[in-house]
C-alpha cells in the first residue's frame, strides 16, 4: 500500500498562488514616476535643446524610449484614473472628470498588486484631485501615503516586492517667475510652439516650466540612487512619464498633441533589452496591464488597455507591433468654468499621419466661458500664466492665435500631423481630405461603441450632472465689464 502525504488546503492554495505569481525574488519591483503637466518632447532624450533631463535620458538609454505615447485624458484626475484602472476615460463614470471620484467597483493595478503581496504606496500627488470616500474607498487609489521613499522602503518586509508611485507636483503651476533663466537657461534657444506668440515673456515662461521638469528629473534620480543602494535596481521596472500636457493655452485639457502626447521611458534590465526607441502608438492606459503581466498576475477583463511587454521584451526598435497604429483619448468636464458647471466633451483618434477630434458641444467655449471668472481668471480651463496673460492682451493684434486657444471650435477637426505638427490648420471641411475624414470618423465611432462610451452607445451625457467636488464659480452678470 502506497502512502501519500496530504497537504492542508491552505498550503495548497498558497502553493498555487506562488506558482501563478512567482516568488518575491522573481517578481519585479515597480517604480512609477509621474510628473504633473509635462508634454512631449520636453526631455533632452527627445532633442529638446534647452532642457537637461539626465535621469530620464539614462532610463531611455538603458531601456526603451517611446516616441508615440499618449494619455487617456488631458486632465489630472481622469488621466490618473485611467492609469490606475487601465481603461478608457469614458468607462470610469465620475472618474472621468476633474474633481470627481474613482469608484471602488473598478479593479486597479495598485489594489491587485497589494492583494498579491506587494508593498504598495506613494508620495506627494497620487490620484488627485477629487473625493476618495464618495467612491467607496478609504484611502488614495494609488496606495498608502508615505512621507518619502525611504520611509516607504523601510516599511517593506524582507524580500517583499514593492510598487511605488512617485507623483511629483512639478511642473504644475505656479512657477517662481524667472527661475529658468536664473538657472542658466538661454531663452533664445527655446523652441516656442507655433500656437504661442514668440515674446520674451513667453520664452521666460517656458524656461520656468523647463526648470520644474529638471527638478522632477533630479528627484527621480535621488529615488533611483536609493533603489541602487538597496541592491534592487536590476529587477525594478522603472517608468517615467506624465499625466497630461503642459499648463499652457491649447495644451493641457485639449486633444492636441501638446495636451495628450507624453514623454515615456521604461527600464527593466532583467527582461527589457535597452538602447531602443519604439515608435508604436501606446496609451498610458496600457501601463496597468503591463504592471500586472510583469508581476505574473491575470489582467481583469475590464481593463481594455494592452500590456506593453510585447514591445519591451523584443530586441527591436521602430515599429514593433504594426497593429498599434492609433490611440484614443477623451475629456469631459475639466474646471468649473461654464454656466452650471458644463464641460467641454471631446474625443480623439491619433494616427501616424492624422489627428481627428470630435467636439460634442461646439456651441460651448472650449477654454471656458469668459464671464465665469475662476481662480485661473477668464477662460478657466486654461491655467493662469504669463503666456495666457500675453495672449489675452494681444487679442486684437493677433486674433488668429487667440482664436486657436480661446475661440469656439467646429464639431469636427482634422489635422495633417506631418505637415502641421502643432495642429493649426483644420482640414475637416477640405474636400480633398473627405475620405480620410470619413475613415477616422468611423474608426473613432467604432472604438467608442465597442468600449461602451455613453455618448455613442446611448446618446447619454451624464458627466455634466455628476457632482464636482472642487470649488464652483458663478458667472458674472450680463452687464458686467
Amino acid at each position: 500500500m502506497s502512502h501519500k502525504a496530504v497537504l492542508p488546503r491552505s498550503i495548497l492554495a498558497f502553493l498555487a498562488l506562488s506558482i501563478q505569481i512567482g516568488t518575491g525574488a522573481d517578481r519585479p519591483n515597480i517604480l512609477f514616476c509621474l510628473s504633473d503637466d509635462q508634454s512631449y518632447p520636453h526631455a533632452s532624450a527627445y532633442g529638446e535643446p534647452v532642457i537637461q533631463t539626465p535621469v530620464f535620458d539614462r532610463v531611455a538609454r538603458e531601456g526603451v524610449l517611446f516616441t508615440n505615447a499618449y494619455c487617456g485624458s488631458p486632465s489630472c484626475t481622469p488621466s490618473r484614473g485611467t492609469i490606475l484602472a487601465g481603461q478608457d476615460v469614458w468607462r470610469l463614470g465620475q472618474g472621468g472628470q476633474l474633481f470627481g471620484t474613482l469608484s471602488a467597483e473598478y479593479p486597479l493595478y495598485s489594489d491587485l498588486l497589494a492583494k498579491a503581496g506587494y508593498h504598495v504606496g506613494f508620495i506627494d500627488k497620487g490620484w488627485a484631485p477629487g473625493n476618495v470616500q464618495v467612491g467607496g474607498r478609504t484611502s488614495n487609489p494609488a496606495g498608502e501615503k508615505f512621507k518619502d521613499f525611504d520611509e516607504f522602503l523601510d516599511n517593506a518586509e524582507e524580500g517583499q516586492p514593492w510598487c511605488f508611485w512617485f507623483g511629483s507636483t512639478d511642473p504644475h503651476r505656479g512657477y517662481e517667475k524667472g527661475s529658468g533663466i536664473r538657472s542658466g537657461m538661454d531663452p533664445g534657444k527655446v523652441k516656442v510652439p507655433a500656437v504661442f506668440p514668440d515674446t520674451p515673456e513667453v520664452r521666460s515662461d517656458l524656461c520656468d516650466y523647463f526648470f520644474e521638469i529638471q527638478r522632477f528629473d533630479q528627484k527621480v534620480g535621488e529615488i533611483l540612487d536609493r533603489v541602487a543602494k538597496a541592491g534592487q535596481l536590476g529587477n525594478t521596472l522603472v517608468v517615467i512619464t506624465s499625466d497630461n500636457g503642459m499648463p499652457f493655452p491649447r495644451a493641457k485639457a485639449n486633444m492636441y498633441d501638446l495636451g495628450t502626447r507624453m514623454p515615456l521611458a521604461i527600464r527593466w534590465p532583467k527582461r527589457v533589452p535597452g538602447g531602443r526607441a519604439v515608435d508604436d502608438f501606446v496609451s498610458l492606459i496600457d501601463l496597468a496591464p503591463t504592471f500586472l503581466e510583469a508581476s505574473g498576475l491575470d489582467v481583469p477583463e475590464t481593463m481594455n488597455g494592452r500590456s506593453l511587454l510585447g514591445l519591451l521584451e523584443p530586441e527591436k526598435s521602430g515599429v514593433v507591433e504594426p497593429d498599434r497604429d492609433a490611440v484614443f483619448s477623451g475629456r469631459e468636464r475639466h474646471a468649473w468654468c461654464r454656466v452650471e458647471g458644463a464641460g467641454y466633451p471631446m474625443r480623439m483618434i491619433r494616427t501616424r499621419d492624422f489627428l481627428y477630434i470630435r467636439n460634442y458641444e461646439p456651441d460651448r467655449w472650449p477654454a471656458g466661458d469668459y464671464r465665469v471668472v475662476t481662480n485661473e481668471g477668464q477662460y478657466g480651463d486654461v491655467d493662469a500664466s504669463p503666456t495666457k496673460t500675453i495672449m489675452l492682451g494681444r487679442k486684437e493684434i493677433d486674433p488668429g492665435l487667440f482664436d486657436l486657444s480661446f475661440g469656439k471650435r467646429p464639431g469636427e477637426e482634422l489635422y495633417d500631423c506631418r505637415s502641421d505638427p502643432y495642429q493649426i490648420h483644420n482640414l475637416a471641411s477640405d474636400p480633398a481630405k473627405n475620405e480620410t475624414l470619413l475613415k477616422l470618423r468611423e474608426r473613432l465611432t467604432a472604438h467608442l461603441k465597442t468600449t461602451g462610451d455613453p455618448r455613442e452607445t446611448s446618446g447619454n451625457s451624464p458627466w455634466d450632472a455628476w457632482p464636482y467636488y472642487g470649488r464652483k464659480w458663478a458667472p458674472l452678470p450680463e452687464n458686467a465689464d
